[in-house]
């Protein structure tokens, strides 16, 4: 996997801005962003899954800039964001398709 294609998915992720649909609860979030990365685990982690890591740490990163947006306790608190998703992530590890393949966690 390039960098080239790492720095796009990257910038798909970003373009979507998940971070400021926080009109969406995280279960039609999962439902919007699965597909996509589905298909991004389909054709790149059959060769190389590691290369991943990354692109997955970036979606988990920015569902915890989404849960500090709709959640005004964790606004100003990382870490219990982070500790809030992984606890979400405990209970539904089904949920998004990369917490399926075991990249669950603000530090996949």
């Amino acid at each position: 996997m390039s960098k080239a294609a790492l720095k796009s998915m990257r910038q798909k992720i970003r373009t979507l801005r998940v971070r400021t649909r926080t009109e969406l609860s995280l279960g039609e979030i999962a439902k919007w962003l699965n597909p996509i990365i589905n298909g991004w685990l389909a054709y790149y982690g059959c060769y190389t899954r590691s290369a991943l890591y990354g692109l997955c740490r970036h979606v988990n990163m920015t569902l915890v800039r989404w849960a500090r947006r709709k959640f005004k306790p964790l606004r100003q608190h990382k870490i219990k964001a982070m500790l809030f998703l992984a606890k979400i992530a405990d209970q539904y590890p089904n949920l998004f398709a990369h917490w399926r393949a075991g990249m669950i966690g603000a530090f996949a």
